[in-house]
């Protein structure tokens, strides 16, 4: 029997802008994919209709939101995606790989907008429910994030339109989430090639799938 039918797990990736997320997301569930398991993957905010639409008003650059608000929509979002998607697919034992998760209301709203952690906490325990069993911190320094989402084109959204000292508050957190849980955290040097960062990734997520009961 695979490891995949025996309980389903969950991974997040996460890092500031121009880390590179999209394509380690890829990478890993190609990977899963591979050896055999079940991938359900997806985003944040977003990975249902409503949390879609309100990734839509979380981001949109005319939308001029309060930091509590912008918090609690991101809950809400994730709150049902947590209903939606994560917990069935685990149910079924498949591999839940999502593109940021809780980690990022501490970084962004916590962190960059100053909010207190132990409120985002309260309502991580109660709206939220979960934690990843693994997550990918992709790390770079703000400068050379900012400049790869640039250059990407087209118009920054609500949060990329933030300036560098917000940034950098994002980083700060992350960092200290990180350093106070290793066994969950993979810290991966997101300012290597690509090709380097992606491998590192791989290299993580084999060596736990080995460590899997």
């Amino acid at each position: 029997m695979s490891r995949a039918r025996r309980g389903g797990r969950f991974i997040s990736i996460e890092g500031g802008e121009g880390a590179g997320k999209s394509t380690v997301m890829s990478a890993i569930c190609e990977a899963l994919s591979t050896r055999g398991f079940e991938v359900v993957q997806t985003r944040e905010p977003g990975g249902t209709l409503p949390g879609e639409a309100i990734r839509a008003l979380l981001l949109n650059p005319s939308n001029h939101l309060a930091a509590e608000t912008e918090l609690l929509l991101m809950f809400a979002a994730r709150a049902q995606l947590v209903r939606e998607v994560v917990f069935p697919a685990m149910e079924r034992g498949a591999v839940v790989v999502s593109d940021r998760f809780t980690d990022a209301s501490f970084a962004y709203q916590g962190g960059g907008r100053g909010l207190d952690m132990g409120h985002i906490a309260e309502i991580e325990r109660w709206a939220a429910g979960i934690k990843p069993d693994l997550t990918f911190l992709l790390d770079v320094d703000i400068d050379e994030g900012l400049s790869r989402a640039r250059s990407r084109g087209g118009e920054p959204d609500r949060i990329e339109r933030e300036r560098d000292d917000f940034f950098e508050r994002v980083r700060a957190v992350y960092l200290a989430r990180a350093a106070a849980e290793p066994a969950r955290f993979r810290m991966i040097d997101a300012s290597k090639p690509q090709i380097e960062v992606v491998a590192a990734v791989l290299t993580a997520l084999s060596e736990w799938l080995e460590c899997l009961p």
